[in-house]
């Protein structure tokens, strides 16, 4: 009994989230919603978790915001030193192993975050997934952080390959929404980054 209380007790103190990730016809949509948690106290309500790695490639985390934040701010210098060096853009798988490789290096004293890196390049639209150790899994659409039970439910039930930026956009925040309305870490409203041909958009939403 004292060991599932203290195993309860030590697990509301993960800060939580809901980052969703979906890859639809026009290009990548990443969102997460805004709150910011830490055990029974809500630390912000405008927290950031979506962020613009480069103009064409995005990052989405659950975790602790320092960790999500140092580790896309690496991958951004990484990034940019590809470019300037190769000339061309770093590509989204590149960007992804980059990541995974960052997080590897630090497996003995570990970033606290999963990801999803997403964006579009010669290849088309991608999406990746990744946990606090590095792996790398390519998928269509993916969910992280405490309400990711809830909202992949919403996107497995209703996800289609071809669905427009619209359909898309309207999926993802279904999910994120269902998820909310469940899940106590998770709130106030959604931030969202969509990544197309033309570049990176960003949106957010109250709720």
């Amino acid at each position: 009994m004292e060991t599932r209380e203290r195993s309860q007790h030590s697990y509301m103190w993960i800060p939580g989230a809901t980052t969703v990730g979906v890859v639809c016809s026009e290009g990548v949509i990443l969102a997460s919603e805004k709150r910011v948690s830490y055990g029974y106290l809500v630390v912000s309500r405008g927290g950031k978790k979506v962020f613009k790695i480069t103009d064409h490639i995005g990052a989405a985390c659950a975790g602790l915001v320092s960790d999500m934040q140092i580790l896309v701010r690496e991958v951004e210098v990484y990034a940019n030193l590809f470019k300037m060096d190769v000339g061309r853009p770093m590509s989204v798988r590149s960007a992804a192993k980059v990541m995974s490789n960052l997080l590897f290096n630090r497996r003995l004293f570990p970033l606290i975050t999963q990801t999803i890196v997403g964006g579009i390049d010669d290849e088309g639209a991608s999406l990746y997934v990744l946990d606090i150790l590095g792996s790398v899994i390519p998928d269509k659409y993916a969910v992280v952080g405490s309400g990711a039970e809830i909202a992949v439910g919403v996107l497995e039930e209703a996800y289609k390959e071809d669905m427009s930026l619209e359909e898309a956009k309207s999926l993802v925040t279904r999910a994120i929404k269902s998820a909310i309305s469940r899940d106590v870490m998770s709130g106030d409203g959604a931030d969202f980054l969509i990544i197309t041909k033309e570049g990176i958009r960003e949106e957010s939403i109250k709720f």
